[in-house]
């Protein structure tokens, strides 16, 4: 990459690609204009420098994958790279139990309310 300040680092959203984390480089775009990728606790745009150390947090399929950058990839790679170049923090999905404690909203009722909100959030482990 070019630019002052940028030798030991790769772009988020290439990085997010690199890694497998989502399937295509343009999904990773979206998902970074959509504020669902999260670099060192604070929202991140698509071109923003990653560097060993930093924590990633991507949310996928209403999942929270956390992700620790041990190695800088600029190309997809094989499963077994990207799985050496990351360190996974992520929570552990809920099991078929405790998914189905998840509040259920019936189609057509709006939107939920603030008090709804943080109540399926707590349930989902995604408490600020």
């Amino acid at each position: 990459m070019s630019g002052a300040g940028t030798a030991g680092a790769v772009r988020l959203d290439v990085w997010i690609w690199a890694v497998r984390l989502v399937k295509t480089r343009a999904a990773a775009t979206e998902a970074c204009r959509g504020g669902h990728v999260k670099l060192n606790g604070q929202a991140a745009k698509a071109a923003q420098p990653v560097r060993v150390g930093d924590e990633v947090r991507v949310r996928i399929h209403g999942f929270d994958r956390v992700v620790i950058v041990r190695q800088l990839l600029r190309k997809r790679v094989g499963a077994p790279a990207a799985a050496a170049a990351i360190e996974d923090r992520s929570p552990p999905r809920p099991t078929a139990i405790e998914a189905a404690q998840v509040p259920h909203r019936p189609k057509g009722a709006g939107r939920p309310s603030s008090r709804e909100r943080r109540e399926i959030d707590r349930v989902r482990g995604r408490s600020p």
